[in-house]
């Protein structure tokens, strides 16, 4: 198994900073890894090095690490993840406010004008008229709408996503989008049916898993899970 290193960031003793493959990660190591993590989040991290997925917009890293420091220290001293995470998610918030929010002037703008404004290109290839699959920035909708928001999402989890709607971050690979893609959409059909968030998670992590390492049978899933929206 290679190393996922792929840059080093920064060092912010005692802890060096890196850019990763989160892709490879995702694949080979632990789906669960999204945008970045620290050791008593995933074991597979050294004690004192932060991992930030290699960014395809690259001016988050500073909020990350923000967020990191806030949740090793308190995880560390023997937090569990939930209160962690909870606590580093405000650290992350009050400074997304002031770079992001503040400065580009979106602070009294309607939320359902901000909708709109994430939104950078439709994905014709698999929208139809029942639900439009949408690249999104996902910068903005960590800073505007739900800090945790990573890789993808749809109208049957977040109420700021239209109906009919699934968003997927322009953070990642062109590559990686349409595994994503799968997880969504097969998320979001059995959700319309009446299922869980999270026994429907569990369900579109392993289709997700499996395609990863079968990815021959991507697009047939893909097509399964598309035709099946409403």
């Amino acid at each position: 198994m290679k190393k996922p290193y792929i840059k080093k960031i920064c060092d912010v003793p005692p802890f060096s900073v890196w850019f990763v493959d989160g892709q490879y990660i995702r694949t080979n190591i632990d789906e669960e890894f999204t945008n970045f993590g620290q050791h008593y989040r995933f074991g597979f991290i050294p004690e004192k090095e932060f991992w930030i997925d290699n960014e395809k917009v690259k001016n988050e890293a500073k909020f990350y690490i923000d967020h990191l420091l806030a949740e090793y220290k308190l995880m560390s001293k023997g937090k569990d993840y939930s209160t962690a995470i909870e606590f580093a998610d405000k650290v992350e918030r009050r400074e997304r406010k002031k770079e992001v929010i503040l400065k580009r002037g979106f602070e009294h703008v309607d939320k359902k004008l901000l909708a709109d404004k994430v939104k950078q290109s439709l994905v014709r290839k698999y929208s139809s008229s029942n639900v439009k699959v949408w690249i999104v920035d996902g910068e903005l909708v960590r800073s505007l709408f739900f800090i945790d928001f990573t890789e993808g999402g749809h109208d049957k989890v977040y109420g700021f996503v239209p109906k009919g709607e699934i968003w997927i971050d322009n953070d990642l690979s062109p590559k990686e989008r349409k595994f994503v893609l799968l997880h969504e959409a097969h998320e979001r059909n059995l959700m319309s049916k009446g299922m869980t968030y999270n026994d429907a998670h569990r369900s579109s992590s392993s289709i997700e898993f499996f395609c990863r390492h079968h990815p021959k049978a991507l697009e047939k899933n893909l097509a399964k899970e598309l035709k099946a929206e409403n």
